[in-house]
Parts: C-alpha cells; sequence; structure tokens
C-alpha cells in the first residue's frame, strides 16, 4: 500500500469515527446499554442472514469479474474473484469518489496473470453493470415507493437526486469508455503528454507505443463482450445481486428486531434512496452523507428514540462490516500470493 493509501485509510477512519460520534451525541435517547439490549433481543437467525448477506456483496461482485474474465479466456476460483471484489469493497470505502477499489482489483487480477487490456475491460464493463443494476433498483423504489420518497425531508431528496445524476452521468462515461476505445486512448495519451512536460516520465515514446498496442488489445476484449448478449446479462444478473444482497442486510436486520415484514420491506425501499443518494459527493464510502440519509428515512418507520440505534446497526453491518471483512480478504489474498511467489522463485 503506498502513502496516498495509508493516508486517504487514515482519513476515512478519522471520518468514520467522527461521523459515529456525530450520530450518537445527537440523540439524547441513544446509549450503549440501548444498543446491547437490541443486541439482545435480536433473532440469531436473521442476523446470521444479514451478515451472510453483507458477505454476498463481496461474493458477488468476483463472481461477476471471474465470469468476464473466463469468456475472455482466463479462467479463475472463485476464491480469487472474492479477492477481486473485497480488495474494489475495501479501497473503494477508502478513497475518494472510490477511486482506489478498481486499481486495487487490477492489482490481484494482473497478479493472476491476466493481461492489463482483459482487466480494464473487465472492471469497465463491470462499473457499468454495477451503475446499471442500482439504477435499475432505484427506479423500481421510484416506481412502487415514491411516496416513501416524498416523506424524506427536502435536503435528503435534493440529495438523492443529485446522486441519481451523478450515477447517470459516470454511467454514460463508463459506457463509452468501453464502446468508444479511441476516447480512452485519447485520455490516457493526455495524461501521459503531461507527464512528459512536467519531466515525471521517461522513453515517452516506447510507452505511447505500448499504449497503442494495450488500446488495440482492450478494444478487441471488449468487443468480445459485447458480442455475447447472454453474457451481458449475466454480469447484470451478478450486479443485481450484489446490490440487491446490500439492501437486503436492514431488511434482515428489522427482521431480526421483530418490526415484521412491512416495515423491513419500507426500510430497503429507504435503503435504495439512500444508496442512490451517498453518491452525490465524492467522499469515501459516502460517510456522513448515508448516515445522514438513513437517518432521515428511518424516521419514517421508527420512533425517535429507536432511529440512532438501529441507524447504527443497519450501517454498521451494511458498510462497516463488509469493509472489515474486504480488508481480511485483502491481506489474506495479498499474503496467499506473495507466499506462491516465493515458492515459486524456490522452484
Amino acid at each position: 500500500m503506498d502513502r496516498k493509501k495509508i493516508v486517504w485509510a487514515v482519513i476515512s477512519l478519522i471520518l468514520a469515527g467522527l461521523t459515529v460520534y456525530a450520530i450518537t451525541s445527537q440523540s439524547k435517547e441513544f446509549s450503549m446499554e440501548m444498543l446491547r439490549q437490541f443486541l439482545h433481543r435480536a433473532n440469531p437467525g436473521w442476523l446470521l442472514m444479514a451478515f451472510a448477506s453483507m458477505f454476498g456483496f463481496i461474493f458477488f461482485e468476483g463472481m461477476a469479474l471471474i465470469r468476464i474474465t473466463k469468456r475472455l479466456g482466463y479462467k479463475r476460483k472463485v476464491m480469487q474473484g472474492i479477492t477481486y471484489g473485497g480488495a474494489d469493497v475495501y479501497f473503494s470505502a477508502v478513497t475518494p469518489s472510490a477511486s482506489g477499489g478498481q486499481p486495487a482489483s487490477a492489482y490481484f487480477m494482473l497478479k493472476d496473470g491476466i493481461p492489463a487490456s482483459a482487466v480494464t475491460a473487465s472492471l469497465l464493463i463491470n462499473l457499468v453493470m454495477y451503475t446499471a443494476a442500482l439504477l435499475v433498483l432505484s427506479g423500481l423504489a421510484v416506481v412502487f415507493g415514491f411516496g416513501y420518497f416524498r416523506e424524506f425531508s427536502i435536503v435528503a431528496r435534493l440529495l438523492i437526486a443529485a446522486g441519481g445524476l451523478v450515477l447517470i452521468g459516470l454511467g454514460i462515461f463508463f459506457y463509452m469508455l468501453l464502446k468508444k476505445a479511441s476516447l480512452l486512448h485519447g485520455i490516457c495519451e493526455w495524461f501521459l503528454h503531461i507527464l512528459e512536460k512536467l519531466h515525471m516520465v521517461k522513453r515517452a515514446e516506447k510507452r505511447r507505443k505500448r499504449l497503442e498496442r494495450l488500446i488495440q488489445e482492450y478494444g478487441e476484449c471488449a468487443e468480445t463482450i459485447f458480442g455475447h448478449g447472454h453474457l451481458l446479462l449475466e454480469i447484470f444478473f451478478w450486479n443485481l445481486l450484489q446490490r440487491i444482497s446490500q439492501i437486503a442486510v436492514s431488511f434482515f436486520v428489522f427482521m431480526s428486531m421483530g418490526y415484521g415484514l412491512g416495515k423491513a420491506w419500507h426500510v430497503s425501499v429507504i435503503q435504495c434512496f439512500v444508496a442512490l443518494g451517498s453518491n452525490c459527493v465524492p467522499i469515501p464510502g459516502g460517510m456522513g452523507i448515508a448516515d445522514y440519509l438513513m437517518l432521515d428515512g428511518l424516521q419514517q418507520v421508527l420512533s425517535k428514540s429507536e432511529v440512532v440505534t438501529m441507524e447504527l446497526l443497519c450501517r454498521g453491518i451494511t458498510f462497516y462490516g463488509s469493509v472489515t471483512v474486504g480488508l481480511f480478504v485483502v491481506i489474506v489474498g495479498y499474503i496467499h500470493r506473495k507466499l506462491g511467489e516465493k515458492h515459486a522463485g524456490i522452484l
């Protein structure tokens, strides 16, 4: 991990601490004893389902990526896919605008012998489908739960709308990068030109020739993916499961507390809007924004004394839980690959 990633990891920890402090301090009804009582009354079976659903957020992304790479001729194991998903989840949570997620996944994919062109195409198509899955679920939430949307505060509704616009813009941009390799080539060429002017790269012409070769291979990979409509549907399906697994955490937490199917369904729709609105600002993991939207939304279904405790439980498993598991997966994956390299060197 380089110095910049360490700095952002520290900043993210500080943000997380400040967020939790801000949430708990604003409620006179909240106490650690109340949180303990909530956990004591929770149904273990439903709570276990919440944690399993949280892990699904990592697992389903890994499945999507190994299915894409298999189509491109690079068959990889499920455990390798879980590492790709864990790296994305963890580094997306500790870098602005989730900018570190794809590079972290790419690192492990490259370590597993997948060419850079195939890695780039795989991550971009997965990003497009990931965005599309959230937009589809959010669209369904608007159609079937517009009344719930109207119960958010004006500020929350503006944040959700802004998040939707940002997500649509990003989705179009990523799609264009896939369909038009020349656009990606132009962006890379521009960065290379800037670095050359700043005397930060050597042998620029050699790098340009390599870039042209990589872009050509990338274009071929993208054409292969788009040439198989059933593959696109499958990748969308895995990403849809990933998004549903994230949203389902709150559903299972509410069921574990005995709130019943009606409130659990209501909070699932709220979670869709929260996931959409958290994209409106480039804050690691949407910290602060997502918590604000969740607190605002939970007031629709819970009493004032219960809102903070349930927000901490839902957000704690959905976000902080998945980040912790993602970090564990990254560490295990990194050590496993380093040991594999050392063993290969000995042989």
